[in-house]
């Protein structure tokens, strides 16, 4: 896997954010690989792919963000990335 030329810190990526955005105010519980362990409203618990599908949208419009980092701050985010790549070497 090679280094991206430009890394990005996503703020908003996450299954909280897909969630809230889907489903505000729900109480819910999500694992890994078995999907939602509590459902507490009344409306239907959307799918894995809404969620998913939701997630990219997200990723999407943060990746058009023209976002400027100090080169102290990039050098964070590759030491960070070096790391995570390492740990799935391992």
């Amino acid at each position: 896997m090679s280094e991206p030329t430009n890394p990005k810190a996503y703020q908003l990526v996450g299954i909280n954010v897909a969630m809230h955005l889907l489903r505000p105010g729900a109480k819910w519980e999500y694992t890994g690989g078995v999907g939602f362990t509590r459902w507490e409203d009344p409306r239907p618990k959307p799918s894995i792919d809404e969620v998913f599908d939701v997630i990219e949208k997200i990723k999407a419009f943060e990746e058009s963000i023209n976002t400027i980092y100090l080169p102290e701050q990039k050098a964070e985010m590759e030491a960070q990335l070096a790391s995570v790549e390492q740990a799935m070497n391992s």
